[in-house]
């Protein structure tokens, strides 16, 4: 029977769409682990560390195996042709007369060459790989630390908006009360009808700021639904802490270790180790090659040729081992001209690392600043909201006593709304300052761990 209540609750939960309350580091946590900018990311890093084995196959020997059958005439020619992929060669004596015969030709061999020694081109092949991917990581981070931040910010964005939303209801109810009193005195004709009239403008104003409320509510859940992978339905959030003072700050912080500062300071890295693996590539190359292979032909070195399948498979057989040793002569110029592309890229990579110093210590001044505003504006806000209710409780009276204007009152009754909502607004203010610091440094640990 248990089992069958449990079910019933939890098939009646499906139907009604009922949602468990989302934390706000539930929110950062799925928003982390399913907006596809932070998967696309990952396969970067992925693809990355790929490049780095890709750089170490190098250091592995090469072997290529060549199969060939062919049937074809045999007249040559003496003289030199210089290399080229057009004109297949053809060896042995040339004829004394062109002739039209043809006879079959085969070729399989097998060659193993390896580089012994590179003057360090390979490691710093692997060096600029392993740069490459230290920076794909590095953005993986940045991109979290952008998601985290946006799915943060609409939680804080659907708290306030649901703040302000409660504020607009007590406007209206208080409005409802003046209406009901108003009206009493405009039937005895002790007020003028204008007056109620100008209540229910007051009430209708409220109104307004309610469906205004709701729909930032609306649209703030379906942002965080867009970086959550949730649909908005779904989202209820759960205030916990964030409707309460903090009680302490976080701990003074700088922007040193900020993702986007290492980052681009492993692009300025990757643009040094290409300047130094170019530095490594105008130099000789050596290569240690053996090769074992055979050939069969259908003509003779007498000019004569075999029977109809002669050729067919090899016949004579080869082996060699040799060292052999090129240099690009000509590619000075060309790899001077990289080089200084590199250079200059190096420079503008530096020049942004500057920029991003300079502009995550602005934002942490800024965030600083608008935390200690933060904090004043929630202490005076208590204060506010007293003066404000005394007001509002004033004016009414002497409204009733005759001896005040709906003007007065509906101006008080404005007052108070906009206490309310600034003192419901207040702690969150602190907690969207206290966001703006974390993500100024670059790490939202400290200002989640105040949520828990």
């Amino acid at each position: 029977m248990r089992f069958i209540h449990w079910a019933l609750l939890l098939s009646l939960a499906t139907v009604t769409g009922f949602a468990e309350p989302l934390s706000l580091i539930q929110a950062v946590e799925r928003a982390t682990a399913r907006y596809p900018s932070v998967r696309v990311s990952q396969e970067q890093v992925a693809a990355a560390a790929a490049g780095i084995q890709l750089a170490r196959t190098s250091y592995l020997p090469q072997a290529n195996f060549l199969s060939q059958v062919n049937r074809a005439t045999r007249n040559n020619v003496y003289g030199m042709l210089l290399p080229q992929a057009t004109l297949p060669s053809i060896s042995g004596p040339p004829l004394q007369e062109n002739k039209l015969t043809n006879v079959w030709g085969t070729a399989v061999g097998f060659l193993v060459s390896w580089e012994p020694f590179d003057f360090g081109l390979r490691k710093a092949q692997v060096q600029t790989a392993e740069t490459a991917q230290r920076r794909a990581q590095a953005g993986v981070e940045r991109t979290k630390l952008d998601v985290a931040t946006a799915a943060a910010d609409a939680y804080l964005t659907i708290l306030a908006a649901q703040q302000t939303a409660r504020s607009a209801q007590a406007s209206i109810a208080r409005g409802r009360q003046l209406e009901t009193a108003v009206g009493a005195l405009v039937k005895a004709e002790l007020r003028p009808g204008v007056d109620a009239e100008r209540t229910r403008a007051e009430i209708a104003l409220a109104q307004t700021q309610l469906i205004q409320a709701e729909q930032a509510v609306a649209v703030a859940k379906a942002t965080l639904a867009e970086i959550t992978g949730m649909k908005a339905s779904e989202i209820e959030v759960q205030p916990g802490p964030l409707l309460s003072l903090p009680a302490e700050v976080l701990p003074d912080v700088t922007p040193a270790s900020h993702p986007a500062v290492k980052e681009q300071q492993l692009a300025i890295e990757e643009s040094k180790a290409r300047q130094f693996e170019l530095a490594r590539t105008w130099y000789p190359k050596f290569l240690l090659q053996g090769s074992t292979y055979a050939r069969g032909t259908g003509a003779y070195p007498d000019f004569t040729t075999g029977g109809a399948a002669s050729g067919l498979a090899p016949n004579i057989h080869n082996w060699g081992v040799g060292f052999t040793m090129t240099f690009p002569l000509l590619e000075q110029p060309s790899l001077r001209a990289r080089k200084e592309i590199e250079v200059h890229r190096e420079r503008s990579e530096t020049a942004k690392l500057d920029q991003i110093n300079q502009e995550l210590n602005g934002r942490l001044e800024r965030a600083k600043a608008i935390l200690e505003g933060a904090r004043a504006a929630a202490r005076q806000a208590p204060i506010q909201m007293e003066a404000a209710k005394a007001v509002e409780t004033q004016a009414t009276a002497r409204y009733k006593a005759g001896l005040a204007t709906i003007v007065e009152v509906a101006e008080a009754q404005r007052l108070l709304a906009v206490a309310e909502i600034d003192q419901s607004l207040a702690q969150l203010n602190i907690w969207r300052a206290l966001l703006a610091t974390a993500v100024a440094a670059g790490d939202l640990t400290p200002f989640l761990e105040k949520v828990r």
